[in-house]
């Protein structure tokens, strides 16, 4: 059966997702050498951490490839339950990096809770909308109960702060909520509800740092502005201008030289902007929204309401952050913290990020056999 399972995969979302992590390697190493050895450490320290994680989540992929999809809606409670405790545990214990307590730190291993609540989010979703679609249009037996356990999720990664995975979980369940077949006039009184609750959030809950993390992209060049936060989207401003349609060669960067921070993590589309110019964006971009799309065909054709879902959140999820990512990087957005799917620095996210292909793969290679079998049946 795995065999057969095997050979109906769509290998080209394998492919392109490992060139995406072989590009986002390189880049990492080109973009963190100089911030490694100001750190007292090897060229190569940062770029070899990222390495073996690369390594963890192409065994991530495997496995989520070769698990049927659908055990995990058998054991959608321990995920969400486990996740839970995850998310409050890090606020008791966690490691505090760059203002935010959302690191557990076990020697020289940091893990991220909020990135597997991304996923544990899309798995309960999609168990629970598959499961309620006989009544889907009765909102408070339907809607309201996930609604309740996604706003806790998100409450609890608001509060480390990390605003920019609570609007990815946030963007990840709107999405869901309208893929599931809930009426129109559900889903207004739920955009409503969500945008005073945003503006409640960001009006009375946001610290002066957060607060001025808008003002710095929206008026960068402005003294007070640019001296106090503004600087780090002007440099980034100045690397992607630098680079034009070629770049200036790989590993050339001069912003990486101190200029910007964060050069290997949130900003490291500035530096492949800068390096590999128009030509290197454009191979990131065209890469990412290749398995978006994939993903949103994927769950289309696929007839399981649930792996429908699930292909359709991994979807949002991919799409989101990158769209989050690039538009801090180009000013669009505040500055979030959110990394650049397969590419910026960073283990914990890009094993869920594979682990979450594996389970597209496994999705799509269901759908084909089962084509396949009817294919057969029919002739």
């Amino acid at each position: 059966m795995v065999r057969k399972l095997i050979r109906h995969f769509d290998y080209s979302i394998i492919i392109v997702s490992l060139l995406l992590t072989g590009f986002g390697l390189i880049m990492v190493y080109s973009s963190s050498m100089i911030v490694a050895t100001t750190s007292g450490h090897a060229a190569d320290y940062i770029f070899l951490k990222q390495l073996f994680w690369a390594l963890v989540a192409f065994c991530a992929l495997i496995v989520g490839s070769i698990i049927p999809y659908k055990m995990y809606k058998a054991f959608v409670k321990p995920i969400i339950i486990i996740t839970l405790i995850l998310l409050v545990l890090v606020l008791l214990i966690g490691t505090d990096i760059n203002n935010a307590q959302s690191w557990f730190k076990i020697g020289p291993i940091q893990i991220q809770p909020a990135e597997i609540a991304k996923l544990s989010v899309i798995v309960y979703l999609a168990s629970v909308f598959s499961n309620k679609q006989a009544y889907i249009s009765e909102f408070k037996s339907s809607v309201l109960p996930p609604l309740i356990m996604i706003s806790l999720v998100f409450l609890l990664i608001a509060v480390q702060p990390d605003l920019g995975s609570a609007m990815i979980i946030a963007g990840i369940s709107i999405m869901m909520i309208l893929c599931s077949g809930i009426r129109m006039k559900h889903i207004i009184t739920l955009m409503v509800f969500a945008a005073i609750a945003l503006s409640i959030i960001f009006t009375f809950s946001l610290s002066s740092e957060q607060a001025s993390r808008f003002t710095s992209a929206y008026h960068p060049f402005d003294k007070n502005i640019r001296e106090n936060g503004g600087w780090q989207l002007i440099n980034s401003y100045i690397a992607i201008a630098s680079g034009g349609l070629t770049g200036k060669g790989l590993g050339d960067s001069v912003e990486k030289s101190g200029f910007l921070p964060e050069p290997h993590t949130d900003f490291i589309m500035a530096i492949v902007a800068e390096e590999l110019g128009v030509f290197g964006v454009l191979f990131v971009i065209i890469c990412i929204a290749y398995i978006v799309i994939k993903s949103i065909l994927i769950g289309m054709r696929c007839r399981d309401v649930f792996g429908s879902l699930l292909a359709i959140g991994i979807a949002s999820f991919i799409g989101i952050q990158t769209f989050i990512n690039l538009g801090v990087v180009s000013g669009l957005l505040p500055i979030t913290g959110v990394t650049l799917p397969f590419i910026s620095y960073g283990g914990s996210s890009l094993v869920m990020l594979l682990f979450s292909v594996g389970i597209l793969v496994n999705i799509s290679g269901v759908i084909r056999m089962k084509e396949q079998a009817n294919k057969e049946e029919a002739a």
